[in-house]
């Protein structure tokens, strides 16, 4: 990788490399722009083949930030971290305190969270070195388990999405297939059960699926028969890709909206979902209420506060539709512009502020 015309091309601010021999920390902070505010994202630690893997996974994650937190409506920007190392034998708490003291070095550029691979025991210990860091043990004033929240806000986003797909918001009556019920999937199965929806569930653990078939009233079917069941929305809230050449073929849904990350396997498949008439809920915009609930901890948690903000997926949903309806193209890339839309009205703004400032003192 040609590191300085990668960071052109997608024009990223920094990047910090960060070791301590002693503690066997290397870890990448990526921080891609900062114009909406200081960079909010995840640490992640993991396995990398590569220090180039690893560089280019921090890379990718921190200007998908970028997009969630601007398509979120939030004042903050785009960053990641990743810790090459294995969590389950690598770890050490000097490690994220040394961690932390490099992330109070930025002062305040950068705020970190969990991530795959990271814990809330894990952000204790960097907040033993820095104030830049959410999502620690639960004390008053921390958002506590993000799981329960993240589903309210894949719950608001399907309802935004069956209103513009089928013309009502109402999931009474609308069969649900629902690919994984782990913690997310299974707060937001209470909620669609509730409303009266009809659930089809898949998952490999099978413990999980008893659990939704007893307290949901859920039909269960194996997890590669998920794609094929005659259902109105699907809702990957599993592994990432699961929107791929294999699959698209064999929906028979109309809508795809679920709290996975990643969910379609590479562009071209937001593209044959938008020519199959299938309307797609981007995933960092409908599954953005994990990084809504947390940020609020920046001013000082209240749930109230944070559960309200979190039901703006709705709007942010039907703007995403609108823009798609406006500019004829799929909704994943009406979600892009979307954040972008927003980050450069910020440009903007900023832009005319410094002329104005000019002015005046041209003018003395």
């Amino acid at each position: 990788m040609e590191i300085f015309n990668y960071l052109e091309q997608y024009d990223y601010e920094q990047v910090l490399f960060c070791q301590d021999k002693q503690s066997g920390l290397k870890a990448i902070i990526a921080i891609h722009d900062t114009t909406l505010g200081p960079a909010l994202g995840g640490t992640r630690m993991w396995t990398y083949h590569s220090e180039a893997e690893a560089v280019e996974d921090a890379l990718r994650l921190a200007r998908g930030m970028t997009y969630k937190n601007a398509a979120a409506g939030l004042d903050l920007g785009g960053g990641k971290t990743v810790i090459i190392g294995d969590p389950n034998k690598d770890k050490n708490p000097e490690m994220f305190r040394a961690f932390g003291r490099y992330i109070q070095s930025l002062n305040g550029r950068y705020i970190t969270a969990e991530d795959v691979g990271t814990t809330e025991s894990d952000m204790d210990q960097i907040a033993l070195e820095t104030d830049y860091v959410t999502g620690v043990s639960s004390y008053s004033g921390v958002s506590g388990n993000p799981s329960p929240v993240t589903a309210l806000g894949v719950y608001q986003g399907m309802k935004a999405t069956a209103k513009e797909a089928f013309g009502s918001e109402s999931l009474q009556g609308k069969v649900i297939a629902v690919q994984g019920v782990g913690s997310v999937a299974y707060s937001l199965c209470e909620f669609l059960h509730e409303e009266g929806a009809k659930l089809i569930v898949t998952d490999i653990n099978k413990d999980a699926v008893k659990r939704a078939q007893h307290h949901f009233h859920a039909e269960a079917v194996d997890p590669d028969d998920i794609y094929d069941v005659e259902c109105d929305i699907y809702a990957p809230c599993a592994l990432g890709a699961t929107i791929n050449d294999n699959t698209i073929p064999r929906l028979k849904a109309k809508v795809v909206a679920g709290s996975a990350n990643n969910q379609l396997q590479s562009q071209k498949h937001g593209d044959m979902l938008h020519q199959k008439g299938i309307l797609y809920a981007p995933d960092y915009v409908i599954n953005a209420g994990g990084v809504i609930n947390v940020a609020d901890e920046l001013i000082g948690y209240n749930r109230d506060r944070a559960l309200h903000n979190v039901q703006r997926i709705y709007k942010n949903l039907e703007q995403v539709f609108a823009i798609s309806n406006r500019d004829q193209v799929p909704t994943y890339i009406a979600a892009d512009r979307l954040a972008e839309e927003r980050i450069q009205a910020k440009l903007h703004s900023r832009s005319q502020f410094i002329t104005n400032e000019r002015n005046i003192l041209d003018r003395r």
